[in-house]
């Protein structure tokens, strides 16, 4: 058309944009790595082709910049734990910025976050340390259990007669299905005569 130099084609779908990983510094003073991906659309191609150069630099550039912000101002548990959170604040800050050259960014989306290998250790250590605690609540509740179920059943057998008998005869036949050995057993009501032996 006359007066027209060149037409541009521009997509308007959706499309990704890597962000290259980068250090940043948490507000405990934690260096980690984060691994992150863009995605945007234009929704306005005249500006789009017109008030930027390249809006795909741009996008990268105000997204770094805003993962600086936004982690740096943050401890790293709130990190590990705040995915979304963080995902939704950066793009908030991106997508204000990129408006006006027609830019939407749909989503911020954290890849990866890797954390120094001394990092690494230490956590590793702290939930083996976990796991050992709850390994041992969960031991203690059922000693504490068991525990129950012996004072019940002791209290059953002191109160029924012949109870403590028929028990140690239980126990005489389970002993006598185990490898032959010589064991001495006491019948209730015996252990009294033996001792009077040795007074």
């Amino acid at each position: 058309m006359p007066g027209i130099d060149k037409g541009y084609q521009v997509d308007l779908r959706i499309k990704t944009l890597d962000i290259a990983r980068q250090e940043i510094i948490t507000r405990d003073n934690i260096p980690i790595t984060i691994d992150t991906s863009v995605f945007y659309k234009v929704i306005n191609p005249e500006y789009a082709t017109t008030k930027i150069e390249n809006y795909m630099r741009a996008v990268m550039n105000y997204t770094q910049g805003a993962l600086r912000d936004v982690i740096g101002n943050m401890e790293l548990d709130e990190v590990l734990t705040q995915r979304e959170k963080i995902s939704r604040e950066i793009r908030k800050v991106v997508d204000e910025e990129t408006r006006e050259w027609g830019i939407e960014i749909t989503q911020i989306k954290i890849q990866q976050i890797e954390l120094p290998e001394n990092m690494k250790r230490a956590m590793a250590v702290q939930a083996e340390k976990e796991r050992e605690k709850r390994a041992a609540i969960i031991a203690s509740e059922g000693e504490y259990e068991a525990s129950k179920n012996i004072a019940a059943a002791a209290k059953v057998l002191s109160q029924t007669p012949g109870a403590i008998s028929l028990r140690t005869l239980q126990t005489i036949q389970d002993i006598s299905q185990e490898p032959s050995q010589k064991i001495i057993i006491f019948m209730p009501g015996e252990i009294s005569n033996f001792l009077k032996k040795f007074e």
